[in-house]
Formats: C-alpha cells, structure tokens, sequence
C-alpha cells in the first residue's frame, strides 16, 4: 500500500465518542482526511469535536447496521479504527453486549472482505497491554498468568479485547484485503498535548504487578501515524506494539 495523501484519504473510525477515540477524530480532521464515525448519538460527538466540514455522522448502533449498509458506508475508506471499549460501570462492565469489540471487528472486517474494488484496507484497533500477543514469546510470571485466568472469567471486557484481537490475529489472512496493526497502550491517562512516547513489539513491564502509563492523546497520535504513514504501518502490520510513555 502507497503512503496515503492526508487530503484524500478516508477514514471510518468506531468508538468516536469514547476517551481516546474522540482524540483519534480530532486528529484525523486536523491533518485533513475525511472522518466518518459511527455513533449513537450525533450531538455527543460533535460536542467532542465540534462541526467539521470533513466529518461525516453516522447515527446508529453498528451492530444492528444492516450489512449492505456497512458495505455501502466502508465502500470509500482506505483506513478503519476502533477505540470501541466497554463503559466503566456495572452495566457496562457486566450487561450486553459482552462482545461488543469483537463483534464490531468481526462485522467490520467482513464488510471490507465484501468490498467489490478488494483494495487494502487499514485496520487499526485499540487494545491492552494485558492481552498478551500469542505470536510471541511474552512470558510473564506464574502468578500473572493466575490472575489474568481469573480476570478473564471475572471480567468480560477483558476476555472480549482479547478475543478482538485474535479474531484479527488468526482469522484474517493474505486472502483478505485487510492490513491490521493491534495497538496495546498500558494504563490510560489523560493529557492536554501529545508528548514523546516509546513503541515495543511487546510489554517492557509487567501490566498487572509493575504497569506503566500511556496518555489517551499518545495513543490517538500513534493510530493515526499508522494510518497516515505507510512506513511506521508497514513496520508494525500484522503485530502488537506496546505504546508507554516515555519517561
């Protein structure tokens, strides 16, 4: 795929009215592409981000799109986000749906591979340094692994990004028109202003005992280099690079 020209280029991004996804947005407009999002409610994200002549509102829930619809939406974007993530509360953490960033990467996907011009597609998904990368030898300690079962029966949105991600790790290959990066940030905070940050293929510390932090503003400025810079997206396509930052 060439490096792609900001101007032309455009971009479906889910989970645009989330902490880190409406940062994403802002910094895909900025740099001048066309953004379409996908939401539930249009005026929560153009309080976000304001009225763009670049941003094209799509107002529904995705899962219940229909699939032509999707198809139709997809039919122009050369680039596919998702900062998808579950509510931080009862309902969201324990309520439906419990596959919710699964579900929406398996849905999107299967309307790109539904594309009749079959050209690559980016896709670039928001992740956790806690799901570890079963292409790689990331060994953690006995007791993390204990932890991490019991957080996976405990904690659905956990067992769900874990699943996201291999949904793209083993059922997406050569066939498909879909180049994929998983990007894992470590604890989330929040900034005003994009700082400097270091990218590993794999975790440096361990997420649970000794974790490091990552601004959402760092996270948005290095999904939308993947999607804006062929060489940084061809360095990391088809893994799972670590975001921290750096100290």
């Amino acid at each position: 795929m060439e490096s792609l020209n900001k101007k032309q280029l455009s971009v479906c991004v889910v989970g645009a009215t989330g902490a880190t996804g409406h940062l994403l947005v802002s910094q895909l407009l900025d740099q001048g592409s066309h953004v379409k999002v996908i939401v539930r409610s249009a005026k929560k994200i153009e309080n976000l981000v304001g009225e763009h002549p670049n941003l094209e509102i799509i107002e529904g829930n995705l899962l219940e799109i229909k699939p032509s619809e999707l198809v139709e939406i997809l039919a122009d974007c050369q680039a596919v986000a998702s900062c998808l993530g579950h509510n931080l509360s009862f309902r969201g953490i324990f309520g439906k749906p419990r596959r919710l960033v699964t579900d929406a990467v398996q849905i999107l996907c299967k309307s790109i591979s539904n594309q009749k011009n079959n050209q690559p597609v980016k896709f670039v998904l928001m992740n956790t340094t806690g799901n570890r990368n079963r292409d790689l030898n990331e060994r953690v300690s006995f007791v993390h692994k204990c932890l991490i079962n019991l957080i996976r029966l405990l904690i659905p949105p956990h067992a769900d990004n874990e699943a996201a991600a291999e949904y793209l790790r083993t059922q997406i290959d050569s066939s498909d028109p879909i180049e994929w990066v998983v990007v894992r940030p470590d604890t989330l905070k929040d900034a005003l202003s994009i700082s400097e940050y270091e990218i590993h293929p794999s975790p440096v510390r361990d997420a649970l005992f000794d974790p490091g932090q990552t601004t959402r503003i760092n996270v948005a400025h290095f999904m939308s280099e993947l999607i804006f810079d062929d060489k940084v997206f061809q360095q990391w396509k088809g893994q799972m690079p670590t975001i921290y930052n750096k100290v």
